[in-house]
């Protein structure tokens, strides 16, 4: 398993976008641009890849400690960081209310379109 690879799981199993990715390198003050860091996540075939290197993915592991748990003068709890990140709500619909929960959201002032090849019944 190459650097790019576990960069690459870690980025999904932690759910980062890029510019996430940006600020957690900069917590241990190594700079590096969003154009930068797409070369990681490329395919290998394409030119534009390049590998990840020891030093990247080092830094990165060390920032995200810090994003997760703070400093020692600051600490934080990692459970609460990463709940932080909403995520949309599920929405559970019960048989009877799905109509009631639908014609509420139908709009009465928008007039029914007339399709040209509508069949006829």
């Amino acid at each position: 398993m190459t650097n790019n690879d576990i960069f690459k799981k870690l980025r999904v199993a932690l759910k980062l976008r890029d510019d996430e990715i940006v600020d957690i390198l900069t917590l241990v003050d190594f700079k590096m641009s969003k154009s930068e860091l797409g070369a990681f996540f490329r395919n290998e075939e394409h030119p534009n890849y390049m590998e990840c290197g020891d030093q990247v993915l080092r830094n990165f592991l060390n920032g995200l400690v810090l994003h997760l748990r703070g400093t020692k003068e600051n600490p934080k709890n990692p459970g609460e960081v990463l709940l932080r990140k909403k995520i949309a709500p599920k929405v559970v619909v019960q048989g009877k209310n799905f109509k009631s929960k639908q014609h509420k959201k139908y709009d009465s002032a928008v007039s029914p379109v007339k399709y040209k090849n509508k069949k006829k019944s």
